[in-house]
């Protein structure tokens, strides 16, 4: 990978930088951006967002289309790629190079890219599996320092982007994740990024946790991508321009009010539907409403299972005689495992354990639903059933005070 870059940095040639629209995908383009503009002149780098109700999520043949038609030989895909065999195919194709950065379970396959970076490739040495996509490029930004040496300060003034995409990503804030969370939040603290102090004001950024990115960072910037479109939220994270910055928050800030509306209405529909069709009596819950809205249905089947707390399935409409979805597990069941064994109904899924995202015909819904119930009812254990409580210590009434 360092070397597919460093040798486009020498001959000049046309970097795009590309990333899923997830607040994960949104901080991984920006940070790579803004690493890449350090040691190479912004007029070869651009990037890219796809459209996620055109293009829907990971690498696509617009993308690719793109890129050819502005003269661009290189594409670094973050957050997404490791199941883009077709995509990287067409690629190669064009003439195109691929190097891919991403933190999502590969396939039987691998895409035939430049380079392939993912830890959790059943070959990779690398010791912490659970970094997420930004986590990834930060890496091979931390490796590519090895021939380019910028100052350390300006790699980890990266880490507030890192921190947020640690902390509204479904990763484990345990080892790697935890240290990098923990840098990131103290650069957080006083980013110097327009974006961020505009998204947050300083008195309040000065003592941000990790909850609070959370709740109030994560949601605003997933916003544009939700319900717009994320290349906005990237613009934001790397404008030094400060009348560019207030105008993108602005649009940002509204957006999210209209993402809260939408959030209220497809769960209010949602469990009006599983009461209706009495899916509380079963292993899992699948619902589905052709008028959802594409960006909701992943805020909506987190809702149902903090309601319900059982694997969970949000459908709407996608194009083309499909629908799509947004599915979100209970502690340690894995949905990308019982997803595997309905594949053959299934046109693309990907995640991890704990969160996915998939695709199939209208025709194999009812057929789906059967199955992925039955898998669930055969592979959920008694445990698993239960929400679980997280006791930090035990206290004696004698100790509360007032």
């Amino acid at each position: 990978a360092v070397e597919r870059i460093a040798t486009a940095v020498e001959n000049g040639e046309k970097i795009l930088i590309y990333g899923d629209y997830d607040v994960d995908g949104i901080t991984s383009v920006s940070l790579m951006y803004r690493y890449l503009a350090e040691i190479y002149d912004e007029k070869f780098l651009d990037f890219y967002i796809p459209d996620r109700y055109a293009e829907g999520y990971g690498i696509s043949f617009q993308g690719i289309d793109f890129a050819k038609e502005n003269g661009i030989s290189l594409v670094i895909a973050l957050d997404c790629g490791i199941k883009s065999i077709k995509e990287i195919d067409y690629a190669s194709s064009l003439g195109i190079d691929f190097v891919i950065c991403d933190h999502h379970l590969p396939g039987d396959e691998i895409p035939k890219a430049a380079a392939v970076l993912d830890p959790k490739q059943k070959d990779c040495l690398y010791p912490y599996k659970e970094l997420s996509g930004c986590g990834v490029g930060f890496k091979l930004c931390q490796a590519l320092n090895s021939i380019y040496k910028i100052p350390s300060e300006k790699i980890y003034d990266l880490t507030d982007l890192l921190a947020i995409s640690i902390a509204s990503d479904i990763v484990p804030i345990t080892g790697e994740n935890r240290t990098l969370a923990k840098l990131g939040l103290k650069k957080l603290h006083n980013t110097q990024k327009m974006g961020l102090k505009f998204l947050i004001p300083e008195e309040r950024r000065k003592n941000f946790t990790i909850s609070n990115i959370v709740f109030e960072i994560g949601p605003k910037i997933n916003a544009a991508g939700r319900i717009s479109h994320g290349k906005n939220a990237v613009k934001l994270m790397i404008s030094n321009d400060e009348n560019e910055a207030e105008k993108i928050v602005k649009e940002i800030c509204e957006l999210n009010s209209q993402r809260r509306e939408m959030d209220k209405q497809t769960t209010t529909e949602a469990v009006q539907q599983i009461i209706d069709t009495e899916q509380d009596k079963k292993f899992s819950i699948i619902v589905y409403d052709p008028n959802w809205n594409k960006g909701i249905v992943g805020i909506t089947a987190s809702r149902i299972t903090e309601l319900y707390y059982k694997p969970t399935i949000v459908f709407t409409d996608g194009s083309e005689g499909e629908v799509v979805a947004s599915a979100r597990s209970v502690s340690d069941f894995d949905i990308y495992k019982a997803l595997e064994k309905c594949s053959h109904l299934l046109e693309k899924f990907g995640g991890h354990q704990a969160a996915a995202g998939l695709t199939l015909k209208k025709e194999n819904f009812e057929e789906f639903k059967t199955l992925f119930e039955k898998v669930v009812s055969e592979q959920i254990q008694e445990h698993q059933k239960t929400p679980i409580i997280e006791i930090d210590c035990e206290i004696k009434l004698s100790q509360l005070n007032e």
